[in-house]
């Protein structure tokens, strides 16, 4: 089809003639990946861009080919440039931002068990956060879980409090709970004390507590002391979701992240994340074209004292950065070694590091520096850092680490004197908000004054020290970038609390460039992507509201209206939802609590007519598997909790015949 014979392009053209030129506004182009005979395969228009690109940093428009900004300015310099096959979506005004990055997510292990969990993230008060509880109860068959992992915390409630065991045991007598409130204790109502068989007899585990009652019985009280062991095991004794399962579960984890807006991110590894066979889901993903987050991954050690021989397995039989821009190999981290773990939870003293703390660093990092592997490493606290900087620079001596992109994890606590010494030896810090949910209980222990720099933000990025941010999601905080950059722009937590004074506070820009161009260090891919530029990547995002005028209070509330990666729309709602290419399955198993509630603050339970469930009423009404059983037609939840016929082998067969058994 010619332009002209398209009415809406026609009238867009028609409307050039008229359009005056804004000022500083400027048309940049790509003549290396597109000549100007080549037509874009994408143009926006009509959108106020914030570009971050600094010679062009505002625009009206832009023109997309193979996955990359080729034209970015004026209106009147792109909209001609628009070919018969050229699709054109006009933004409606709207503020445009590059797309954000998460520097710390914890997406893998996630995405592998994001349908089996109930989302507590932005929930305000326990009344509705146990409503949710008490209808996932009432739909999770046996011998099924409910979970709620992580991304709150109890302040965030009206409430100011976590809900009793005998409240959990009223609402869920016989189907096992499991809460886990950040990193430093988990709530487990009496089915789940009885499901990981914790008894009168268990013994005290290392490093943490089973809370007991005067006659010696587990009250379902799990606390870290000081580290989450206890609470990870625990959960580790659950059920998990079958291979196909974890596919459609990372799914809709990823498109969850990009209704807020979310495009790329670093994979922190974690605990339990064993390389390679729990990253076969992710993988099978970006083989088969379905990744709509850009992922560079890191590769965390999973035994202690085995670290040495994990990093040179690991660095023999992989290759940094290999893989492409959709993912990507990172390097090494976030732990390094077990020893050197210093773990956040302000209700516990700080916890000293082990005296062969600096011996077994040692080892790993000369291993990653001789391989030219950068490496993340997990520190909380300054004096954590300063003994790693000890080990960093005596390696340093002997095998240099300039141009190794390396980087610590957190660094509530850290000093001037370690900023200068990271900057000494090109490295970074990447901080996460973690205090919008542990700030009561830093200050709590700390007090108020040590609380207005913690992580110092501004200080660092006045040093010149290379910084980005991100979430530590999913269990320590929620993904939500927004609440992060809310954090990082007005200074309180979750709760409300007023932590950081206004002089250490950043303003929406920098805060904006913390979740765009600066996380692009962190992954060895500056001047790739980060900006709405000629040349980078095409992702970018389209918020509900202006991200630089509405009020400081809306912020971490904005929700993505369209999203975009590698030039296609992954994401769009309301008047984008026709665009959207990202639509996914429904939530698999038929119970899962993303079917209900979506995800963050509940929100699809909340939408009447929201995208993700008109996608999976249709999907619903085209997939037999949605509600009944392909094989032999019984419904799910009656299936999972019965039992199984095993005196009639038809039956009996049967029934193993069906994918739905195994979950």
């Amino acid at each position: 089809m010619k332009p002209s014979a398209d009415p809406s392009r026609r009238r867009l053209l028609g409307a050039l003639g008229a359009t005056l030129a804004a000022p500083g506004l400027a048309v940049a182009s790509l003549s290396s990946n597109m000549t100007n005979t080549e037509t874009p395969d994408l143009i926006l228009h009509n959108g106020r861009f914030t570009t971050l690109d600094r010679a062009n940093p505002v625009a009206e428009a832009v023109a997309i080919k193979g996955g990359r900004f080729t034209h970015v300015g004026r209106a009147e310099e792109v909209l001609p440039l628009a070919g018969g096959a050229t699709r054109v979506i006009d933004l409606q005004g709207r503020r445009v931002l590059p797309g954000l990055i998460d520097n710390h997510l914890h997406i893998i292990r996630g995405g592998l068990n994001y349908n089996m969990e109930l989302r507590w993230d932005g929930v305000r008060s326990l009344a509705d956060a146990m409503g949710m509880l008490k209808r996932q109860v009432a739909v999770t068959p046996a011998p099924q879980w409910v979970r709620v992992v992580g991304g709150f915390t109890e302040h965030q409630f009206a409430e100011k409090r976590l809900p009793t065991i005998e409240e959990l045991n009223a609402v869920a007598p016989d189907t096992p709970v499991f809460i886990l409130h950040l990193y430093d204790r988990a709530l487990l109502n009496g089915a789940a004390l009885r499901a990981v068989g914790y008894t009168k007899d268990t013994p005290a585990p290392p490093g943490g507590e089973i809370v007991r009652d005067s006659a010696g019985n587990p009250t379902g009280l799990l606390l870290a002391k000081p580290n989450a062991a206890i609470l990870y095991a625990t959960l580790a004794k659950g059920p998990k979701l079958p291979f196909d399962y974890q596919l459609n579960s990372t799914r809709h984890f990823m498109r969850e992240l990009n209704r807020l807006g979310v495009t790329g991110a670093i994979d922190a590894g974690g605990g339990n994340q064993n390389y390679p066979d729990d990253y076969e889901v992710i993988r099978k993903l970006a083989d088969d074209g379905q990744l709509t987050i850009r992922l560079a991954y890191n590769l965390f050690t999973q035994k202690p004292k085995q670290e040495k021989e994990d990093f040179l397995n690991w660095t023999a039989n992989s290759r940094y950065k290999q893989g492409d821009d959709y993912f990507r190999h990172n390097g090494a981290g976030e732990m390094l070694v077990f020893s050197a773990a210093d773990f956040e939870d302000f209700r516990q003293p700080r916890p000293e590091m082990a005296p062969e703390m600096e011996g077994d660093l040692e080892g790993v990092v000369r291993i990653l520096a001789q391989n030219r592997w950068p490496w993340r490493m997990h520190a909380t606290y300054d004096e954590t850092i300063s003994r790693s900087l000890d080990v960093f620079e005596k390696v340093n001596k002997d095998t240099p680490l300039a141009g190794l992109n390396w980087f610590f994890d957190h660094a509530e606590t850290i000093s001037e004197k370690s900023m200068d010494r990271i900057a000494a030896l090109g490295g970074g810090v990447a901080v996460q908000h973690r205090m919008a949910y542990q700030g009561e209980y830093f200050v709590e222990r700390y007090g108020a004054a040590a609380a207005e720099a913690t992580p110092p933000v501004k200080r660092m990025l006045e040093r010149g020290l290379k910084v980005s941010a991100g979430t530590d999601a999913t269990r320590v905080a929620s993904y939500n970038p927004w609440v992060s950059l809310s954090w990082l722009v007005t200074g309180k937590t979750v709760g409300g609390l007023q932590i950081t004074p206004q002089r250490n506070l950043l303003d929406r820009e920098q805060a904006l460039r913390m979740w765009t161009e600066n996380v692009t260090w962190f992954s060895n891919e500056e001047g790739k992507k980060g900006r709405i530029q000629a040349g980078q990547l095409a992702d970018l995002v389209v918020p509900d509201r202006d991200f630089f005028a509405c009020p400081e209070s809306d912020i971490a509330d904005t929700t993505a209206l369209l999203t975009m990666v590698d030039g296609k729309v992954v994401w769009g709602a309301g008047p984008f939802a026709p665009h959207d290419e990202g639509s996914v399955p429904p939530a698999m198993p038929d119970w899962s609590p993303a079917r209900t509630f979506g995800g963050y603050a509940g929100w699809a339970d909340k939408k009447e007519g929201a995208p993700l469930q008109k996608v999976m009423r249709n999907a619903a009404m085209s997939c037999a598997c949605a509600n009944n059983c392909n094989v032999h037609g019984h419904s799910h939840a009656t299936a999972w909790s019965s039992k199984l016929p095993v005196g009639d082998l038809k039956s009996f067969w049967g029934a193993l015949g069906c994918a739905c058994w195994a979950v």
